[in-house]
């Protein structure tokens, strides 16, 4: 079994100190934005008026905008680490989601 590997920019490095640094405020901030989409998410769900609908899924999408260029200043300083998955696992999935296509009432393209 391969060792998964991490997808990572070299890291930007910040102080180590009892304060908080830029790297650590804008993963507070990543932090905060995911649980609000999350939020954001379950309220579009549950939202019986139109105009309220519509007012949630623009601060969703601003939000989630937001999010995910914090993701990608993480990411891009180094600071959020992805691990890569094997082959023979994305291929396991592929193959059992491949499968359900069958089961469905209607074509699938």
């Amino acid at each position: 079994m391969n060792q998964a590997q991490k997808i990572q920019n070299p890291e930007t490095k910040v102080p180590k100190t009892p304060q908080m640094n830029e790297r650590d405020f804008i993963n507070d901030q990543l932090t905060t934005e995911k649980y609000m989409t999350s939020s954001y998410n379950i309220a579009l769900n549950e939202a019986s008026n139109q105009n309220l609908y519509q007012d949630l899924a623009t601060i969703f999408k601003e939000t989630q905008d937001c999010q995910r260029n914090l993701y990608n200043l993480m990411f891009k300083n180094g600071w959020y680490a992805l691990e890569q998955e094997e082959k023979q696992k994305m291929d396991q999935t592929y193959q059992q989601f491949t499968g359900y296509k069958t089961q469905l009432p209607y074509t699938v393209q």
